[in-house]
């Protein structure tokens, strides 16, 4: 009977934690160096304010998780803590944040794919149509069973983040001192720099409760969630303050805050291959992300499903417990994002696809935090702290999004609002 438990749940601690490193370090980190360059070594504190914050999150994540072994980590906290239409709420802005998110980072992958192939960077057809191959050979992965994704994304989380650690080696073993940038060269006011750093580092720590979500196949996972998602925060938190600090050392501050490609620029340390190499991993990077969005995408909606709140075909699983179905449908309106928004040109239809997955993501984790503030409240004051500071986080980014984004976030809100109405007709009729 062990044996069986142990092939039903083929998710364990490195699967969890490759979900979560490998769906944060996407593409936006490998810029953020040039992006932050302007205001000199003060942007530390902006990657502080959102380390601390994800971590936080991480925590109470953590929480939730070690009470549940559903699927659907965010959904199933709002769903158990506010009922039925805040977890339809929640679980369909959530999955319409990775439907978005699949498309911008295929469009982020073919951006450096151009590195290596001229020829796509020079033709929006080419650039659509290697976007496309990589959304539907990824979900293929993800359509053969669970084990199989969580084999590949292992592999690319490690892939990925070999090539950072070497640029840290490198800065920190030849960088030069100098080549740091003034504490705060606008001589800007401290408070304004570091919210408007942290905005622009929010960001890189998207995916961080991927970890939590494919609950019903981890192997015993009130135990192994909570450490995998928060060691898996602190590892990202901690590359990416000692990849950014390595950069500076190793680029001039004038050169960095101009380049376009920071990571390769530092790279030249090594030789003539170092560009070709950030170039690669930035492909493995951005591919692992969108394996883990792919994964996240199928997972959602068949636990909605299972609780009636989608529809049932969204529930239907393979030999692999792969729910296949779902993962087809999602991908199939990620296509249909990337091509509605590759007339935008490659930046204009990441920036827009970004944007709108990045409210998305916010509005469940401030729910999930609700939900802890509630059932801690009273019982253990220290984690309704660590709720509080996690929804005020959640918050503060929502806020920083700017009006814009938190209309159109509204708008796709109510856009699920007749669903969620004739699935409820629907199961009052059965009833």
């Amino acid at each position: 009977m062990a044996e069986s438990g142990r092939a039903d749940k083929p998710l364990g601690f490195w699967a969890c934690w490759s979900l979560t490193v490998g769906t944060m370090i996407g593409s936006g980190v490998f810029m953020l160096p040039a992006v932050l360059a302007p205001h000199g070594l003060l942007s530390f504190g902006g990657w502080l304010i959102t380390g601390g914050g994800s971590i936080l999150l991480a925590l109470m994540l953590g929480r939730l998780a070690a009470r549940t072994t559903r699927t659907g980590g965010p959904y199933v906290y709002a769903h158990d803590a506010f009922g039925d239409l805040t977890g339809f709420l929640v679980v369909w802005g959530y999955w319409i944040s990775y439907c978005l998110a699949v498309p911008a980072i295929a469009i982020a992958f073919v951006g450096y794919l151009g590195v290596f192939v001229p020829a796509i960077a020079a033709s929006a057809l080419w650039q659509a149509a290697a976007a496309l191959a990589l959304i539907w050979a990824l979900t293929l992965v993800n359509v053969r069973g669970v084990r199989e994704s969580a084999a590949v994304q292992i592999a690319m989380t490690l892939l990925k983040i070999a090539p950072l650690l070497l640029i840290v080696a490198l800065g920190f073993a030849s960088g030069d001192p100098d080549n740091l940038p003034a504490f705060n060269p606008a001589d800007a006011p401290l408070a304004p720099t570091l919210a408007a750093t942290a905005l622009l580092t929010m960001w890189a720590f998207s995916g961080l409760e991927a970890g939590v979500i494919p609950a019903g196949s981890v192997r015993d996972p009130k135990r192994t969630i909570p450490r995998a998602v928060v060691i898996g925060t602190v590892t990202v938190t901690v590359i990416y303050l000692a990849a950014t600090a390595a950069v500076m050392l190793l680029v001039p501050a004038e050169q960095l805050a101009r380049s376009t490609s920071p990571f390769a620029d530092a790279a030249r340390g090594f030789g003539h291959w170092g560009a070709g190499l950030i170039a690669a991993a930035a492909l493995v990077a951005t591919a692992g992300a969108m394996n883990g969005c792919i994964f996240i995408s199928g997972q959602l909606p068949m636990a909605a499903a299972r609780d009636g709140l989608a529809p049932s075909l969204f529930g239907r699983c393979n030999a692999g417990a792969s729910p296949y179905v779902a993962l087809l449908i999602s991908s199939l309106i990620g296509s249909l994002l990337l091509l509605a928004n590759y007339s935008r040109g490659l930046i204009g239809a990441f920036t827009f696809l970004l944007m709108m997955s990045t409210i998305t993501v916010l509005a469940p984790l401030l729910v999930s935090a609700l939900a802890e503030l509630r059932h801690s409240w009273r019982s253990a004051r220290v984690w309704a702290l660590v709720a509080l500071l996690a929804g005020g986080y959640s918050l503060f980014a929502i806020i920083g999004s700017g009006l814009e984004v938190i209309g159109w976030g509204v708008v796709l809100l109510v856009a699920g609002l007749p669903l969620y109405f004739v699935l409820r007709k629907r199961r009052l009729a059965l009833s």
